[in-house]
């Protein structure tokens, strides 16, 4: 795992600004060019129709350079402080997810940061359009950053789905797995792993009288005990470390997750489009709003974004 290109989307109802100080966290490890990205828009602007075309673009230019000036002040010291140069950029899009993943697409960076945003009345973390946006279509991975500290000697957790053993769901376990590990590294920390696995069909119970329930679930549960130590010796993880729970994999991680207190998921995104992806979601998203800590979204290696940049 090698982060150089960090992009740190900023966002400006943030007053910590934890994407930003993430991006730096990692940077001072791994020396990774930092930049501050700030998309934004008005459709204000593009309403104004007494306007002349040149009118409206020279609105458009003051409010990126009043902007660009705001995030020049709001950069300053946090350079100062941490001895680091931050490059700055500001765009104006009308979709920022857009924005945000042709910005990667175009100079190459590896890894976006973007903090989320906290409801003061229901005290979770809401997840925006842009957020599922970036996790679906980002063709690097995309660090979700919440209100959890990184200490040192902490602990990272990988979700893996081993019982299933064809070449996609393997090749995707391992690429969880080594960006896991790659975390640890960075943060001296340690590596979990867990898989969920599914618990006894009631109906079949009710419609097959011979069937032993009992006897399926224990061979449900041995088959991915014995796939889990299978990959976790392939990837030198300790036993110990490697966790196998019946339930739902929305219920299972968050619940490992907060008893280990793990700074850091990092899941798999297959980036599903169309009608199955606004109904039924990925499995990762239902998993991501439960979780209480730092999120890594990752695709599986090969994959092309479906956003097309001009």
């Amino acid at each position: 795992m090698k982060y150089q290109k960090i992009l740190a989307v900023i966002d400006p109802e943030d007053e910590e600004q934890k994407s930003l100080m993430r991006a730096i966290e990692i940077a001072q490890i791994t020396q990774a060019q930092i930049t501050a990205f700030l998309p934004i828009y008005d459709l204000s602007y593009e309403m104004t129709t007494m306007l002349s075309t040149d009118e409206r673009e020279n609105m458009r230019f003051a409010v990126i350079e009043d902007k660009s000036a705001w995030l020049a002040e709001l950069v300053a010291p946090i350079e100062k402080q941490h001895g680091i140069k931050i490059d700055l950029n500001v765009e104006w899009h009308n979709r920022a997810w857009e924005s945000i993943i042709c910005r990667v697409m175009k100079h190459n960076y590896d890894l976006i940061v973007k903090g989320t945003q906290l409801n003061d009345t229901l005290k979770a973390v809401i997840f925006t359009p842009t957020d599922w946006h970036i996790m679906r279509k980002s063709p690097v991975p995309v660090l979700l950053v919440k209100d959890h500290d990184w200490p040192i000697g902490g602990k990272v957790l990988g979700a893996v789905s081993v019982g299933v053993e064809d070449d996609d769901h393997v090749a995707l376990n391992d690429c969880v797995t080594r960006s896991a590990k790659g975390f640890a590294s960075l943060l001296s920390s340690e590596v979990h792993l867990v898989n969920a696995y599914p618990g006894t069909p009631v109906n079949i119970a009710i419609e097959i009288p011979e069937f032993d329930p009992q006897v399926y679930s224990d061979s449900v549960k041995d088959h991915h005990h014995n796939a889990m130590l299978r990959h976790a010796q392939k990837h030198e993880i300790a036993q110990r470390c490697s966790h196998i729970e019946e339930g739902l994999p929305e219920d299972v991680i968050p619940a490992l997750a907060e008893k280990i207190d793990a700074e850091l998921v990092v899941l798999g995104t297959v980036g599903r489009q169309g009608i199955s992806g606004v109904l039924i979601g990925n499995t990762a998203e239902h998993v991501i709003d439960k979780l209480n800590c730092d999120v890594l979204a990752i695709k599986p290696d090969g994959y092309v974004s479906p956003v097309v940049c001009a």
